[in-house]
C-alpha cells in the first residue's frame, strides 16, 4: 500500500512533469500548486507551507479580484500553520478569514459558519483568550443552529467545541462543568441519533460525556490546587 510519504512524492513528480514547465500565469498550475501542498500537508507540512505561499502570492499576483480562491487559499494555509503548531498566526488569518467571509456571504451562509468553526477549534487548541473564544464560539452555535438546523454537523462541531472550551477554562468550577454538561450531552444524542453509534464522532463525543459524567460522581476535580494551576499554566494571554 502507498503510504503518505510515497503519496507526496508522486504528487510532486506528477507536478513537476506535468505544470511545471508552464506560465506562472497558467490558472491550472496554480491549481496544481494547492494539489502538491495538499499532497504534502499529510505528511510533511513544513514543505508544504511554502508551497501554500506561492499559490497564495500567484492569485494575488494574477488573479486579485477573485475573492473566493484567495480565501480558500488562505483556509488550507491556515489549517497547514495549525498543522505545524503556529496557532497564533493561524488564528489571525482564520479571524481575517471569517470577516472577509461573514461581510461578503453574510454570517448565516454555510461557508461563513464553517470557516467559524474551524477558527473556535483552532482557538481551543492554543489556550489563548479563553473568554473571547467562549463568547465567539456561543454566538456561532446559535448561528449554525439557526441556518443549519440543530443536528447539522457543523453545529455539532461547534457545540462540541463549545463545552470543551467551558470545560478547559482556567477558573472553571464544578458548578460551570454541571451546567456545561447539557452541550456536550445534546451534541452526544444528536450524533448518535443522525450518525450512528459507529460514526468516529459519536464515539468521541459519548466518551468524553462518560468521563465527565464519571469525574462529576467523584471528589471535585476542580477544586484541587494542583489542577488550578494546570489550566492556568494551559491558558497563555494573547496580546
Amino acid at each position: 500500500q502507498t503510504g503518505r510519504g510515497d503519496a507526496a512524492a508522486t504528487t510532486r513528480i506528477y507536478f513537476e512533469g506535468r505544470y511545471l514547465g508552464r506560465p506562472v500565469t497558467d490558472e491550472n498550475r496554480c491549481i496544481a500548486l494547492g494539489m502538491l501542498a495538499e499532497g504534502l500537508r499529510g505528511s510533511r507540512p513544513e514543505e508544504a507551507l511554502p508551497v501554500f505561499q506561492a499559490q497564495l502570492a500567484l492569485w494575488r499576483r494574477n488573479w486579485p479580484d477573485d475573492e473566493n480562491s484567495i480565501l480558500i487559499v488562505q483556509t488550507n494555509l491556515s489549517s497547514c500553520l495549525d498543522d505545524l503548531g503556529r496557532r497564533e498566526e493561524a488564528i489571525d488569518l482564520k479571524v481575517d478569514i471569517y470577516r472577509r467571509r461573514e461581510a461578503t456571504l453574510g454570517a448565516s451562509h454555510k461557508t461563513t459558519i464553517l470557516d467559524g468553526c474551524s477558527l473556535v477549534i483552532t482557538m481551543r487548541r492554543s489556550m489563548i483568550c479563553p473568554d473571547e473564544a467562549i463568547a465567539f464560539a456561543r454566538d456561532l452555535l446559535g448561528e449554525a443552529r439557526q441556518s443549519l438546523g440543530a443536528d447539522h454537523d457543523l453545529t455539532l462541531r461547534i457545540g462540541f467545541t463549545l463545552y470543551g472550551l467551558l470545560e478547559d477554562h482556567p477558573n472553571c468550577t464544578r458548578d460551570d462543568v454541571v451546567k456545561a454538561v447539557p452541550i456536550l450531552r445534546d451534541a452526544a444524542q444528536r450524533r448518535r441519533r443522525v450518525f450512528g453509534p459507529a460514526h468516529p464522532e459519536t464515539i468521541r463525543y459519548e466518551r468524553d460525556l462518560a468521563k465527565v459524567t464519571a469525574l462529576l460522581e467523584g471528589p471535585d476535580p476542580w477544586l484541587t490546587a494542583a489542577e488550578s494551576r494546570r489550566r492556568r499554566q494551559r491558558w497563555r494571554t494573547w496580546v
